[in-house]
């Protein structure tokens, strides 16, 4: 089709010719039907986003919660307690245990009653939490009595926490289509870990200047303010179809898991850890430290999340691993408070496409009915991986002091890199014999 000189001069600003040729043959009703169609994608496109971000806010709140206490629980069993940094690392694995143990449970049950009633049953743990640590912030003259209390409140927190992350990444991806997968689990990831890494100094500013029940009153109140939102949100159908059995979830899982657990170590070591490592080492300011992997690990995962849609998932975690290892080496080595903290930055970094990268791969491997039940068998890798961390590491630093568990942490994500290393080269070996018996398949027929 020709398109005349005059039609091209009257062409708008920022619009090829082409567009404008196109425009003007179609006529004027299908030009502005063909506008209001972009008009209505783009807002599509931003409804999608919304979506996302309303049920990752509530991982945020639930999250905030757990970086709260993740920084301050350590130093409150160890230095105000008087118990060994042993018992400082059951307290706080003590809650992934109980994670571990109930995110088979949570995944089933979302895919079961659904992800809204799976969310608000975890808030509500949530509450009966706060309210058992706060209870603890008057029993520190009976410290038996109020390590059990403490340890009570974890366990109850840890069924929270597998009901509120499960639920909130199936419910997205409910309200959104699998095919945004990628989208739903970048964002859940960032409300996750940002939270972890901004509740970590605000515990400790909490802490310092209003003292441990302030922590207490401050959980029930960011739990109540999310239990409310989350009535806000509509529900999303349950899918019907066959279950999988959780030994097939399991085979499935387990190489993306393993991966994950591996990464995840030296996340524990430096989100418990840090603070005590700075003031063991007399340097101040850890806040800045944990913040700045915050910022690392967000504008990461902000900046190269497309790299999961473009690559695949093996790769970008597999470059990921790798720039954590460098991350926590370095922090072993440092000699410095400045170079700490530049490692730990470079560790956030590193860490921020572990998750999300794993995760689409993931939930590649299932149909809908058990997209719930996958991704908390999938998280549960997290919790063993934190749950076992926290108490290795407090034995690590009696031992033989912090920076073991340091470069305990670099040494498994460089594990880590190197297993799903291997598990992408025999895929790839995988799918070239494939290719080539069909190819040979083919020159037969």
């Amino acid at each position: 089709m020709h398109c005349p000189a005059s039609h091209l001069d009257s062409s708008k600003p920022g619009q090829s010719s082409g567009e404008a040729c196109t425009y003007r043959a179609l006529g004027p009703q299908t030009i502005v039907g063909l506008k209001m169609r972009r008009t209505l994608l783009r807002e599509m496109e931003k409804s999608v986003t919304v979506r996302i971000v309303q049920t990752s806010f509530l991982m945020f709140l639930g999250y905030l919660v757990i970086g709260l206490l993740l920084a301050i629980l350590p130093s409150f069993v160890h230095l105000r307690l008087g118990l060994t940094p042993v018992w400082a690392g059951i307290v706080v694995g003590t809650q992934y245990a109980s994670t571990l143990l109930t995110r088979p449970r949570a995944g089933l049950m979302t895919d079961l009653t659904g992800p809204k009633a799976t969310v608000l049953s975890g808030q509500a743990a949530f509450l009966v939490s706060g309210s058992l640590l706060l209870i603890s912030a008057f029993l520190q003259h009976r410290v038996a009595l109020c390590i059990s209390v403490l340890l009570l409140s974890r366990v109850v927190l840890g069924y929270g926490e597998s009901s509120i992350a499960t639920g909130t990444i199936t419910w997205g991806l409910g309200r959104v289509g699998p095919e945004k997968a990628t989208q739903v689990i970048s964002w859940s990831g960032i409300a996750s870990y940002s939270a972890m890494a901004l509740g970590a100094p605000l515990g400790i500013w909490i802490e310092r200047h209003y003292g441990f029940a302030a922590i207490g009153a401050t959980v029930l109140a960011i739990s109540l303010l999310n239990l409310t939102l989350a009535f806000f949100i509509a529900a999303v159908p349950v899918v019907g179809g066959t279950r999988m059995g959780f030994s097939k979830l399991l085979l499935r899982v387990l190489p993306m898991g393993l991966g994950l657990a591996l990464g995840t170590v030296g996340f524990g070591v430096i989100a418990s850890f840090l603070t005590l490592y700075f003031a063991r080492q007399h340097w101040s300011d850890p806040a800045i430290a944990l913040v700045l992997f915050g910022i690392g690990f967000v504008a990461t995962r902000l900046l190269l999340a497309n790299t999961i849609n473009r690559w695949g998932g093996f790769l970008p975690a597999i470059v990921s691993l790798f720039v954590e290892f460098i991350g926590l080496f370095a922090l072993w080595m440092a000699k410095t408070p400045d170079a700490a903290t530049a490692a730990t930055a470079l560790s956030g970094c590193g860490f921020a496409l572990v998750f999300p990268a794993l995760g689409v791969e993931v939930v590649g491997e299932v149909s809908g009915q058990n997209r719930g039940a996958t991704l908390g068998v999938y998280t549960a890798f997290l919790d063993l991986a934190m749950g076992a961390t926290e108490p290795l590491a407090g034995y690590l630093i009696m031992h033989f002091g912090y920076g073991a568990i340091f470069l305990s942490a670099s040494i498994a994500a460089f594990s880590g890199c190197m297993v799903l290393a291997v598990l992408l080269f025999r895929m790839r070996e995988h799918r070239v014999r494939e290719l080539s018996s069909q190819a040979t398949t083919t020159s037969w027929t």
